[in-house]
């Protein structure tokens, strides 16, 4: 094997990834990468101001065609829209990352609203779902391609009182991940699913801006915490030919939060 072949076995050329939840953070990181990969781009987040100001940074950074639809993914007519102005304007979707997600549930269980919890299963997994089978019909039953959810390793905890019903969501997430690559498998579609760590975005923010944070990172293997750009790696991987062989896989990626606790 040469570098050539390491490249190719990396490349996403010809190829077009919808990235789902993109406005910032690990959706954002994830279609930066592919585009310097070479793939085309079409990312989505519920916010048009904020889609269309990271799709300028994404295309300034990797030179990618990049097209931003703004879309609500637990609303029906959005998801339909954004599957819909993606197969117009590139006319394949050959890689979908679900990373649209939310955590507006804190606290014990017995104190959650019922709006809150719907909302949280709307978003973390309803959403991808449904957006997957819209995919799906659209190009990948006819031509094959991936599908990356964007999981947790709260999957593999209880939340503790902080996020019980992020933690149910993605960990049925985590499961939707499987049954869909064994249903999906025989059309030469690959369902994995990436679980972070505490990675510092918005959305966690409320987990790392806490005093002795920043401590305790110092005992894991690599001494800080993670970052959206450690998630792609992984991401890219996932969807290129180097990784063709993973399917319904829950990657982690925690630094070993998960074995040193």
């Amino acid at each position: 094997m040469d570098k050539k072949r390491i490249a190719e076995m990396f490349s996403l050329e010809g190829k077009t990834a919808l990235v789902a939840g993109a406005s910032r953070g690990i959706g954002e990181e994830i279609a930066r990468v592919y585009g310097l990969a070479g793939a085309k781009l079409v990312m989505s987040s519920r916010r048009p101001e904020g889609i269309q100001e990271a799709a300028e940074r994404v295309r300034k950074d990797t030179g990618a065609e990049v097209l931003a639809v703004p879309a609500n993914i637990s609303y029906p007519a959005d998801r339909e829209k954004l599957v819909q102005e993606a197969m117009k304007w590139a006319g394949r979707i050959d890689i979908l990352v679900n990373n649209a997600g939310t955590n507006p549930a804190s606290g014990p269980l017995a104190e959650v609203e019922e709006s809150a919890w719907d909302k949280t299963f709307e978003t973390n997994l309803k959403g991808p779902f449904l957006l997957s089978r819209l995919v799906f019909k659209a190009w990948m039953k006819e031509h094959g391609g991936c599908i990356i959810n964007t999981s947790s390793i709260a999957a593999y905890g209880t939340g503790g009182n902080i996020e019980g019903v992020y933690s149910i969501t993605k960990s049925a997430l985590t499961h939707l991940t499987r049954i869909l690559a064994a249903e999906w498998g025989p059309y030469r579609i690959r369902v994995n699913a990436l679980a972070p760590g505490l990675i510092k975005t918005r959305l966690s923010q409320a987990l790392w801006d806490r005093p002795g944070i920043e401590e305790m990172a110092k005992n894991k293997a690599v001494p800080r915490l993670g970052l959206p750009e450690d998630l792609a790696g992984a991401a890219l991987l996932l969807a290129s030919k180097a990784g063709e062989l993973i399917n319904g896989q829950d990657i982690i990626v925690d630094n070993g939060a998960l074995v040193t606790r």
